[in-house]
């Protein structure tokens, strides 16, 4: 195999020294806050299997870039709301750290969760399951 030109790991370490982090607790306290919008951008089988933020905004990591962009086809309106923070969040936090830079590069200001959803349920936060809708 031919060798990298940067590693996976070199990215998450760019994309963080130049994006906002949140650690979890300040996110849980934000959990209600209607200027806040979270999304999460995991695989929908990693949200079946550890749950997910109540409200959180399901934005799977493959289409971030076009649902956020306003002249693409298949723009979303949740990222078109004005004076919202929004804060990205994956399972450990190395694809909403990549996710961020690269969304920030487009012109989306945005924040991630650092250690992911990982550490959610550990802090308190609240996690909803799919179970929870019947």
């Amino acid at each position: 195999m031919p060798s990298l030109k940067i590693s996976a790991a070199q990215m998450v370490a760019n994309a963080r020294a130049r994006i906002e982090e949140i650690e979890t607790p300040d996110l849980i306290a934000m959990v209600e806050d209607p200027n806040v919008v979270i999304v999460d951008i995991r695989d929908p089988r990693e949200r079946e299997r550890t749950g997910y933020i109540p409200g959180a905004f399901h934005a799977p990591r493959g289409m971030i870039e076009f649902w956020v962009d306003p002249d693409s086809p298949y723009h979303k309106d949740v990222f078109a709301q004005e004076g919202k923070k929004y804060v990205f969040h994956c399972a450990s936090g190395w694809r909403s750290a990549i996710t961020v830079a690269t969304l920030q590069d487009m012109g989306f200001d945005a924040a991630h969760l650092k250690e992911g959803f990982s550490t959610w349920e550990k802090h308190g936060g609240p996690v909803a399951r799919d179970e929870d809708k019947s």
